[in-house]
């Protein structure tokens, strides 16, 4: 007893000197589990949708991919591309921009795509390098179907946009107070009832899943619609559908069912893009 309460003590000690330890603690992968599963009875994540499931002979064009840092799979980038070239007319909507590459796929395909992104000024607070800062919609910039929003998905003014959409992204910060913040802003001011949203980084990987980012999804989602929420298979990604699939759920190592084929082309980006 004497050695777990010196533990605890030591423990509490190093917390009080170094309080940047305390997020170690609360982002540890088992606490989260934990979490998960106390609250909301789901310690072994979504079910699994396969792609196959959701687009039957599943092939998809997907024009720009960088393969750099801060890019999605390009499985990822491809289930945007399906949804959105289903939709008709489709309305896009995305939260967290970077290069632009996810809402310039969709805008291929979309009617109207919308991204937000921080402002110039709130990145340099935050200590991000000009280098960084620039390259902020590389690919959607100059797109004339794209829409450029700036500010923070935590004060920004979803309701003044006054407008619904049909699919819509979430790929922000994924911590669980944004991850959290951004599904309920979203939840409350741009669904309709056939809206779809996807979250990027449900999974660290496609057989890894991120629980704190599982739990900001569903301590901001509505609880009816939890039924509704799957893993998409073979990517990082997790949607919220209103339509029922055959799932099953996520045992890993997973024992390959199928393949993907690949070509690929590398294009030299033109000024502007």
């Amino acid at each position: 007893m004497f050695k777990k309460a010196s533990k605890l003590f030591k423990a509490l000690s190093l917390i009080i000197r170094q309080p940047a330890l305390l997020n170690h603690v609360l982002n540890d992968h088992a606490v989260w589990q934990k979490y998960v599963g106390k609250n909301h009875n789901m310690e072994q994540g979504l079910p699994v949708v396969e792609l196959e499931s959701l687009f039957p002979g599943f092939e998809a064009h997907v024009p720009v991919l960088a393969f750099l840092d801060g890019s999605s799979l390009p499985t990822d980038m491809a289930l945007l591309v399906k949804l959105a070239e289903n939709i008709d007319d489709c309305s896009y909507f995305e939260i967290g921009t970077w290069r632009g590459e996810s809402v310039t796929n969709v805008a291929a395909v979309a009617e109207e795509c919308y991204t937000l992104n921080l402002e110039d000024d709130a990145m340099r607070h935050m200590g991000m390098p000009e280098a960084y800062i620039e390259l902020t919609g590389f690919f959607s910039n100059h797109k004339k179907n794209i829409t450029q929003l700036r500010g923070n998905s935590f004060d920004y003014d979803f309701a003044a946009l006054n407008k619904k959409f049909d699919l819509i992204f979430i790929d922000g910060d994924h911590h669980y107070e944004s991850v959290k913040n951004d599904t309920e802003k979203v939840f409350n001011h741009l669904v309709h009832e056939n809206s779809i949203v996807v979250w990027h980084d449900y999974a660290r990987n496609p057989e890894t899943i991120r629980y704190d980012v599982l739990a900001g999804i569903l301590d901001g989602l509505p609880k009816h619609l939890q039924p509704k929420l799957y893993h998409v298979g073979n990517t990082l990604s997790a949607i919220c559908i209103n339509k029922k699939y055959a799932a099953h759920m996520l045992s890993s190592p997973v024992k390959p069912e199928h393949y993907f084929s690949v070509e690929i082309r590398q294009q030299a980006v033109s000024k502007g893009y």
